[in-house]
């Protein structure tokens, strides 16, 4: 290899580092946010209720056997009043589990869950879904949340992306730059 290909090689690998180096640096904090709620995500099934509540069996999964959804979120709206006096009734979504039999009632302004019987109405469980506000954290939604807004989850979303795209191509290179300069 001729002295003056290597030298650029050479030059181009201490570009690639300090493109990697200044990614990795700016963006530690965001790493660091994304990395920690997305490990937390991956086990919040296995956390025995901690970081969301165990899904309950209901006792019916046939659907003709099930109240209207109407009278559910009826009964959602009333039990949540009674055991939350002070927290807003708005319901965010309902999440139907036909092979369980339930009906989960998640909340718009709070990290909530009910969840009741589909056949029967009754309350099965109530609980925090602590693993929604790490959703937040871990997509930057959080922030939109309290502006009302969706410009933050965007830059974030895409700064975060674009970095690991860079730390991969600048990873690879920093591993593979070497070995063919050695050749």
């Amino acid at each position: 290899m001729s002295t003056t290909r290597r030298q650029n090689q050479a030059k181009l690998l201490r570009v690639v580092r300090k493109i990697h180096r200044w990614t990795g640096a700016s963006l530690f904090v965001v790493f660091l946010f994304v990395s920690i709620t997305g490990l937390l995500l991956g086990w919040k099934k296995d956390s025995k209720g901690y970081l969301l509540p165990d899904t309950q069996k209901g006792v019916s999964t046939e659907a003709t056997e099930w109240l209207p959804l109407a009278n559910l979120q009826d009964r959602a709206l009333f039990l949540i009043d009674s055991l939350y006096p002070k927290l807003d009734t708005r319901i965010d979504r309902l999440d139907v589990r036909p092979n369980k039999g339930i009906v989960k009632f998640t909340f718009e302004n709070y990290y909530h869950e009910l969840q009741l019987d589909l056949s029967t109405g009754s309350l099965l469980s109530s609980g925090k879904r602590r693993s929604d506000l790490l959703e937040h954290i871990h997509d930057g939604s959080i922030v939109d949340k309290q502006f009302g807004s969706s410009f933050f989850k965007l830059l974030y979303t895409t700064v975060a992306g674009l970095a690991l795209l860079v730390f991969t191509v600048t990873g690879f290179w920093l591993w593979y730059g070497p070995k063919r300069m050695r050749k």
